[in-house]
């Protein structure tokens, strides 16, 4: 089971490099973060857009272009779309996303003719390393994706989950359906569908994995606050995946871990036939790094 974050790297380092696809590749942060995933072995890459200006960024971090394919496309969209195309087609097994709007790459991606579509929905799902703060690696969803999802889209937020999970080798993860109470309230919507996702997955309708709900934050990472609250399920002070009920919700958590805490991350967009690497301009190089190599665990999954 991958414990930590450079785990992640060192997995990736030891397979056989991915190839990815990066739309509007004329981003400073995005091609370093490629450049430092093919100097490591990781990837290697196809960079879609104003060529001028990848060369223009290339020249002041001596990186070597010759080492990539390079694809001319000024228009952002047809470099979206192109970008697109080569993964469904196989020429490449990653998608990234470059310096364009989310919601043009995901528009690519979702095209009936040529896009990424699985039948899933697409989901966000972050891996935070913690460090002292947690015992062991946390998956944080959906933060980026489906603002108000209802219980048929928390199932498939899940499902997706536990595919990163498999990635990282962990195996029937624990899963805390985050609340702000641990009893099921009828004037609170989201404690509901925790406690019918739990009996769905004791029923075997999610497989795969062990879930709890509804759980509170603090219960769902710390024994002692499940200990206090007389709380003795598996999940309990023990989880490995942190479904949030909102979008709202989830973008808190993530940017508070990510700001306020030493931790390390990841994130990666999944339900697609691929994964798709989207990071924030506000992401460290480091994590823009941490994210391509947990897409090539994913891309080795679908493989």
């Amino acid at each position: 089971m991958v414990k930590k974050i450079h785990e992640i790297l060192e997995k990736a380092q030891q397979m056989e490099p991915m190839t990815i696809a990066v739309a509007c590749a004329q981003d400073e942060e995005v091609l370093l973060a490629v450049e430092e995933a093919r100097s490591q072995g990781i990837v290697q890459a196809i960079l879609i857009g104003n060529v001028e200006e990848i060369i223009s960024i290339a020249e002041v971090h001596s990186i070597n272009l010759r080492l990539y394919t390079c694809i001319n496309v000024l228009d952002i969209k047809e470099a979206a779309r192109l970008a697109v195309e080569l993964v469904a087609t196989g020429k490449a097994q990653i998608l990234m996303k470059g310096i364009l709007d989310t919601s043009v790459i995901l528009q690519a991606a979702l095209d009936k003719e040529v896009g990424l579509r699985s039948g899933n929905i697409l989901s966000h799902v972050a891996v935070f390393d913690l460090s002292s703060h947690y015992h062991k690696l946390l998956l944080v969803t959906d933060v980026a994706m489906n603002i108000a999802p209802d219980i048929h889209i928390k199932q498939q937020i899940i499902e997706n989950a536990v595919e990163v999970a498999k990635a990282l080798e962990l195996i029937n993860p624990k899963v805390a359906i985050l609340c702000a109470k641990e009893k099921v309230d009828a004037k609170m919507g989201a404690t509901i569908d925790a406690a019918k996702l739990q009996m769905m997955n004791e029923q075997g309708e999610i497989k795969h994995c062990i879930i709890c709900g509804p759980l509170a934050l603090d219960v769902a990472v710390s024994k002692a606050s499940a200990q206090l609250k007389n709380i003795n399920h598996t999940v309990a002070g023990d989880a490995d995946i942190l479904v949030c009920p909102t979008i709202e919700a989830g973008n808190i958590l993530y940017k508070c871990l990510v700001f306020l805490t030493d931790a390390q991350s990841a994130g990666v967009i999944v339900g697609a036939k691929a994964p798709i690497v989207l990071t924030s301009r506000a992401d460290s190089a480091q994590t823009k790094l941490n994210s391509i190599a947990l897409s090539v665990l994913l891309a080795g999954n679908y493989a």
